[in-house]
């Protein structure tokens, strides 16, 4: 970026009574092909600086260009000079405020063109684990000067929840966030499925070796119904759920010490091994 394009700049930011404008004259003068994120965030910390210049702080021009200025003119009616910053300490805490300015707001960007479809999951988590590792990293050099990023947020009126959310909140990129929740829910669920496994083995055994007593028979019937609750994968109408709960309310209105006899236990058995097979068919099978 030359000193034409810089000095321009400067001068519709001063002309404009709206403060998005001067991001808007920046962009549409940058080639269709350079409009990465790269020269976005470089846009984003100009339009911050020009921010803080209107609001008569500090400002400089992005580190992206070449020229670093020391004073900005500010059209008005009455022409006259600025100074951007007083010392070097000032200079250097406006230009670590710049850069978290734009790592905020290419972050927001980022996110909409991943929900967008704009950009491939690859491309979204390698640039998304980029703006992450920066933004950690400025944000911990700046832990004094900026003690809340939402504040810093509000303060500049960024408007940026998704770029929040993803570097305050959660600190990993969305893709990361799916993955994770993918392979939870699956090892969630094959716990379950050996869980209900077990208790079906457990009760049939049990019947088996005639251990028919209520108070033997009902924790039995409860674990098994209760473990096939959690399987989000079986209907509310299947099978084994409703058999459990038909015996279980039987079992409930017997007496602790009352057993089963012979009919009833030879009954629950069968109800038990053809809910266990519709239980096994019911699962998916793999590459399913």
């Amino acid at each position: 970026m030359g000193k034409n394009c810089t000095r321009n700049l400067c001068m519709a930011q001063a002309k404009s009574t709206d403060l998005n404008f001067s991001l808007l004259f920046f962009l549409d003068r940058l080639p269709a092909a350079t409009l990465n994120f790269s020269l976005f965030r470089a846009a984003c910390v100009f339009h911050l600086l020009l921010y803080l210049t209107k609001t008569s702080i500090f400002a400089r021009v992005p580190s992206s260009s070449p020229t670093l200025l020391t004073k900005v003119k500010i059209f008005s009616p009455t022409l006259m000079e600025v100074k951007l910053w007083n010392d070097k300490r000032e200079r250097e805490m406006y230009e670590n405020f710049a850069e978290l300015f734009a790592i905020i707001k290419a972050t927001e960007k980022l996110e909409k063109a991943y929900v967008r479809d704009i950009i491939s999951p690859a491309e979204y988590e390698t640039e998304c684990q980029k703006l992450i590792a920066h933004f950690k990293t400025l944000s911990s050099t700046l832990k004094d000067t900026v003690p809340s990023i939402e504040r810093f947020h509000d303060t500049y009126k960024m408007e940026c929840p998704a770029a929040l959310n993803r570097l305050v909140t959660s600190g990993v990129p969305a893709t990361v966030e799916h993955r994770a929740a993918a392979a939870m829910s699956a090892t969630t669920s094959a716990a379950v499925v050996a869980e209900c496994v077990q208790n079906f083995i457990t009760a049939m055994d049990s019947l088996k070796l005639n251990m028919v007593a209520v108070d033997q028979v009902h924790p039995l019937l409860s674990d098994l119904s209760s473990s096939l609750n959690k399987l989000s994968i079986l209907p509310a109408d299947f099978e084994g759920k409703t058999k459990m709960r038909e015996w279980l309310s039987r079992l409930s209105k017997m007496g602790a010490a009352d057993e089963l006899t012979e009919q009833q236990a030879r009954q629950l058995h069968f109800d038990l091994e053809s809910s266990y097979n519709s239980f096994m068919a019911a699962l998916p099978t793999a590459g399913t």
